[in-house]
């Protein structure tokens, strides 16, 4: 398989031309955000003194959730194969709203286990799972720039909704926030969402803006998971939320241990947004240009240089950094596996596939922080922890670097 040699289509015609679906799979990631962690983690201090959970309770839980909503992933992210996007969008939201009801009157501890699985569940997983899917067959020789479009509505929402939630909180409380969310979930998002998304997309199409390239072979769950290639991704691509996850879950930790001001962290998350968008424009162009295989191995070496920088430099200017190459990170790293998968496996068993991958991206977001923070209490010294992260992100790209070669030598 060559570089593509044909010139994309021009960017505004593109999006205009397709606002309705990537505008729909746009929205989706952006509400996604209520069942992400930097959204839960809003009202994470009034939940703990109400039910009178220590930081460790609540860590726990929050764990549990994570690993059960990962679990039940390969099971319910299937469901895109089955019915239309239209369907499964409006019951992903539907789902979602309800564990925000859930939240905003949650009396229990065994209550508030079973909202945050329904919000990881459906927020952090079959929200990104329905978008990704229905862009993977939506769109063929744009895939790459379809899916770093739809991937800023995560900044997006990351920009946005922390300020909203915190402003209503003064005036609402925090259980009164997470009614409003349920309800602007359910009088905005469902409605908008749904009539976007109504219509199937079909790349085939003469209006269509990207003309088919050859389509890889549709393979079955139960041949890519007899694949050894399949598990190699796997080890690859579980590196970062792996690594992420457990620097921003100990970040007060190792600000603590270099002297560090907290909030050079959080005003950090500004460079990161920024670059994170930035690059996945970036990547889906080059996707495009030179397809997600040949990409692949370059992934993983911004992360390595990251985790190289935040675990030998003393200095406060590693935050900033590190945060700045992070977002080079995330960027690259959310276009690619949205369409790495389409591209290696076909789009037939896409939702299956795509559940299972998945799977293992919030299994290794929730196991990072309680391994570290295993090896902290152990005494293993956390900025070598850290470099060891680095070191695995190298060998893993060099790795890569093999398997790519091979994979389009065989191609070809």
């Amino acid at each position: 398989m060559s570089a593509s040699t044909e010139r994309p289509a021009a960017f505004v015609p593109f999006v205009t031309g397709n606002a309705r679906w990537l505008g729909g799979a746009f929205l989706l990631c952006a509400c996604s955000s209520f069942g992400q962690t930097f959204f839960i983690s809003l009202s994470g201090g009034e939940i703990r003194r109400e039910l009178g959970l220590s930081h460790g309770d609540f860590g726990l839980l929050y764990m549990l959730a994570t690993l059960a909503s990962a679990a039940t992933l390969p099971f319910l992210g299937r469901l895109i194969d089955r019915f239309p996007t239209r369907i499964v969008a409006a019951a992903t939201i539907l789902g979602l709203a309800a564990a925000c009801l859930l939240m905003a009157s949650v009396p229990t501890v065994p209550l508030l286990l079973v909202a945050l699985y329904l919000l990881r569940l459906c927020g952090q997983g079959m929200m990104s799972q329905t978008a990704f899917t229905a862009v993977g067959r939506w769109f063929v020789a744009q895939r790459g720039r379809a899916v770093s479009l739809v991937t800023i509505g995560y900044q997006a929402g990351e920009a946005t909704l922390p300020l909203i939630f915190v402003s209503a909180v003064g005036m609402l409380g925090w259980r009164g926030s997470w009614y409003a969310s349920a309800a602007f979930l359910l009088l905005l998002g469902l409605p908008v969402i749904y009539i976007l998304v109504h219509r199937e997309r079909d790349p085939r199409s003469v209006h269509a803006s990207d003309a088919p390239k050859p389509a890889a072979r549709d393979r079955k769950l139960s041949e890519v998971l007899r694949s050894p290639s399949f598990y190699l991704l796997c080890a690859a691509v579980v590196a970062p939320p792996f690594i992420v996850t457990t620097i921003f879950f100990h970040q007060v930790y190792l600000a603590d241990l270099r002297g560090w001001p907290v909030e050079f962290f959080a005003s950090g998350f500004v460079l990161m947004s920024a670059a994170t968008a930035t690059c996945a424009l970036t990547c889906g162009w080059l996707i495009d240009r030179f397809t997600a295989v040949r990409i692949l191995p370059f992934f993983l070496l911004p992360l390595t240089v990251a985790c190289l920088v935040i675990s030998q430099v003393t200095s406060p200017v590693a935050i900033f950094v590190f945060m700045g190459i992070v977002g080079v990170s995330n960027g690259f790293a959310a276009t690619l596996f949205g369409a790495l998968w389409p591209e290696l496996y076909g789009i037939r068993h896409l939702g299956a596939i795509r559940s299972i991958v998945l799977s293992v991206l919030v299994f290794g977001s929730a196991l990072g922080p309680g391994l570290t923070g295993f090896l902290i209490d152990r005494g293993v010294s956390y900025p070598l922890q850290i470099a060891v992260m680095g070191f695995y992100c190298l060998g893993a790209a060099l790795v890569l670097t093999v398997w790519s070669r091979r994979h389009v030598r065989l191609a070809d």
